[in-house]
């Protein structure tokens, strides 16, 4: 496949996950709710998430931002459910070199549509929205990890 042609598919597959997001929404019961913003171009997520036995049991996300940060939240709710803690921090890890534009094998990652994000390295300025839902999820797992 041609580079035009991966570099549109990316761009269909981020732009599903913008106009069609997995997972936004409010968990029922029990859960932790994380906020985060990215103040340089107004990304805010509220990321919930419901963890059970050290699994991340059920990832949710509501907020408003670019085309980026939402399909990042999308994707990155989607990968983590049904991970252990230690997987998704592992996939966070994984995602953070990707954006630094190190070479990451994406079979790494559960799910296929993240390796999408993959040309944002190439644009310092929207890593911090790509990367918004992840540090939530991050923080997240920290602060219950202290709780």
């Amino acid at each position: 496949m041609s580079f035009n042609n991966l570099d549109t598919l990316y761009r269909q597959v981020i732009m599903d996950h913008y106009k069609n997001p997995r997972n936004k929404g409010s968990i029922e019961g029990e859960h932790m709710a994380i906020d985060m913003n990215n103040p340089t171009c107004g990304d805010r997520i509220q990321l919930q998430l419901q963890l059970e036995d050290g699994v991340v049991n059920e990832a949710k996300f509501d907020g408003e931002g670019c085309s980026i940060s939402l399909s990042s939240a999308s994707m990155m709710t989607e990968a983590v459910k049904g991970k252990t803690v230690e997987e998704a921090l592992e996939m966070s890890k994984l995602f953070s070199a990707m954006m630094q534009g190190e070479d990451v094998d994406p079979e790494q990652f559960a799910l296929e549509d993240i390796e999408a994000l993959q040309g944002v390295s190439q644009f310092p300025a929207r890593i911090k929205c790509a990367t918004l839902s992840w540090k939530a999820m991050e923080q997240g797992v920290e602060e219950s990890e202290e709780a």
